[in-house]
């Protein structure tokens, strides 16, 4: 069997064996997935055990969902998440399972879809991610313009290098999930005041600012070394 003939089979054995273990996930909580998507959470309280194991199972699946498909809304899942574990941890929770569900797409369409999607995606966005890198998820993460989904899809068909990917989703998705988790919260609480909100703001800016600085500094450092490359070949 070829290298070409053996990848196709490895596609097609991950995503039968993947199809047939959301089925079976979907049919034993059916009536749950019903009651997220009417978007109940009173009745998905009653359903699910507050800070339970399997709470933070299901929750978590949800978030894997929403980061490869995007048919649940972001912002349903940070309010069950919170409505389930409180404030505190609904935001860190949700946090965490959105860069867990990020890096897993990004690794499943880089290594295994790859070859079968590249040509469905414009070759202009998979550019600008290749050439602003940190800078193009960090912001995408910010200012979702396109679905979760698609932003993770389209830095797994890219060349851009996994830290790039892995710390802009980090800090873009702390900061905009911060922002998302204050409606269920109710904008301000006893957890949350006016003063980590300014802090929050103030956080974006420094790392938007650092880092234009950084690529200002690293572009300055290859002129000047091209610069010297054509000085000493004349």
């Amino acid at each position: 069997m070829s290298t070409k003939a053996k990848k196709a089979y490895s596609r097609i054995l991950l995503a039968s064996l993947v199809l047939l273990l959301g089925t079976v996930f979907y049919m034993t909580n059916k009536e749950l997935f019903t009651t997220i998507m009417d978007g109940d959470i009173d009745s998905i309280k009653l359903m699910l055990d507050e800070d339970s194991a399997y709470s933070y199972l299901f929750t978590f699946i949800i978030m894997l969902v929403q980061n490869s498909f995007t048919v649940i809304p972001l912002i349903l899942v940070i309010t069950i998440n919170i409505a389930l574990f409180g404030f505190v941890k609904g935001f860190f929770w949700s946090w965490v399972t959105s860069i867990v569900g990020a890096i897993f797409l990004f690794i499943i369409v880089r290594y295994v879809f790859q070859d079968g999607l590249i040509k469905k995606v414009s070759p202009k966005l998979i550019e600008k991610v290749e050439q602003e890198g940190f800078l193009y998820v960090f912001q995408a993460r910010i200012f979702p313009l396109f679905p979760t989904s698609l932003v993770n899809l389209v830095a797994g068909l890219s060349t851009i290098r996994f830290y790039p990917f892995l710390f802009g989703t980090l800090f873009g998705n702390f900061i905009y999930f911060f922002f998302l988790s204050l409606i269920p919260a109710g904008f301000i609480s006893k957890e949350v005041n006016e003063f980590v909100l300014g802090g929050m703001v103030l956080l974006l800016f420094v790392i938007y600012y650092s880092y234009k600085k950084l690529q200002k500094r690293k572009r300055t450092v290859v002129l000047q070394r091209e610069g010297g490359t054509s000085h000493f070949e004349e």
